[in-house]
């Protein structure tokens, strides 16, 4: 079983970056695609990015799409997703997620490790 966890999370004005980062250990996730979901208060989790087992392909929700990426450093056993531009409607818990495939998804019952969250808050 993979143990995954989130750094990087904080509060930010709008407009301004973060960078979050999500460590996997336990085993390697290098062979299996990633992703980020959100929850915001109130509101059901979202699927967020998604990245290929080699970091070749990526898909986004269309809310982020321009403005966040999602990147993967396989030696390193970490994914990270880049937040520029951010807006007060970001505002959520964001997770990691292992993929049970090498193939990217948005849909969550993809994916069957899960990290415990990371908060983001972006101030208006």
């Amino acid at each position: 079983q993979v143990q995954l966890v989130e750094s990087g999370g904080g509060l930010v004005q709008a407009g301004g970056s973060l960078r979050l980062s999500c460590t996997a250990s336990g085993r390697t996730v290098s062979g299996y695609a990633m992703g980020w979901f959100r929850r915001a208060p109130g509101k059901e989790r979202e699927f967020v990015a998604t990245i290929n087992w080699s970091g070749e392909m990526t898909y986004y929700a269309d809310s982020v799409k321009g403005r966040f990426t999602i990147s993967r450093d396989n030696a390193q056993n970490t994914v990270y997703l880049q937040m520029n531009s951010l807006k007060p409607e970001d505002t959520a818990v964001y997770y990691c997620a292992a993929s049970r495939t090498q193939a990217i998804s948005a849909m969550s019952h993809n994916y069957n490790s899960w990290g415990q969250g990371t908060q983001v808050t972006v101030s208006s």
